[in-house]
Order: C-alpha cells, then structure tokens, then sequence
C-alpha cells in the first residue's frame, strides 16, 4: 500500500528546479537522521526499456543522502551540503509504482560527510545502492 505523501511538517516539494521537474518528495518527517525522496514512476521518468531511468535513480538518491547529511547536522535539516562523489550501483530495474530512496550517514565530520544510500521499490525490494562524500556549504557573511 502507498503511504500517502500529504504534506505536513517534514515533507517538502517543490524546493528545487529538479525536484519540481522530476516530481519527487522528500520526506524528513520521521526525525530519525535520514533523508527520504519520494517518487510515484511515471511515463516522463523511463528509459527506453521502459523502467526507470538511471539518472533518476542517481537524482534522487544523490538528494536523500545530502539530506541525510543536513539532518544528521541539523534537527531541521536546514543546513546544506554539495556533493563531492558519488557511486551508484543499479541492481534492478524499477517499471512502476513508488520507489523510495533513503541517505544516512556512515562517518565523517561537522562539514565533511560520508554517507549511503539505498532505494527501495514498494514492496521493499533493493533497487540501487550509492555511496558520497557531502561538503557542508557556508552561509555567505553579510
């Protein structure tokens, strides 16, 4: 069953240009140091296979681990991060439904962060996997 995705405290949409155009959620509300993106799979978001395009995958996972990274700095999540590398593994393909990525982080500092994640597909199936190195980004001085 697909949780539904209202929004409340914790869930964001529409924060940036490639959340918007791609239609993801991202879900901080559980308050456990993760960061989840939400996507229901739709026809714009397949390959030419018709599943879901690697991409995509990459997205959204590279998202929920800089939000894991913001979360495990900040209760909000309020603080920001840039990716520095990232590794994706594919290993199946996701064809419809809702899929789910989640980032926490593994090690690291107060601006330096090593983290994993992992997308699932609605019946928790593995789908990808990722590992990154985030860098806090400074509030510019006024």
């Amino acid at each position: 069953m697909l949780r539904d995705m209202t929004d409340g405290p914790g869930i964001i949409r529409n924060e940036t240009g490639a959340q918007t155009l791609l239609g993801y959620v991202v879900d901080i509300s559980a308050n456990d140091g993760k960061g989840r993106c939400v996507l229901d799979i739709g026809a714009q978001h397949g390959n030419r296979h018709g599943a879901l395009h690697g991409g995509i995958i990459a997205c959204i996972l590279d998202n929920a681990m800089g939000y894991g990274a913001a979360m495990h700095s900040s209760k909000d999540g309020s603080d920001k991060f840039l990716t520095i590398s990232m590794n994706t593994q594919f290993i199946a393909p996701a064809l419809k439904g809702r899929v789910t990525a989640t980032g926490k982080v593994t090690g690291g500092g107060r601006n330096l962060m090593f983290l994993e994640g992992e997308l699932h597909d609605e019946d928790g199936r593995l789908l990808a996997t990722a590992t990154g190195v985030y860098k806090k980004v400074r509030e510019a001085q006024s």
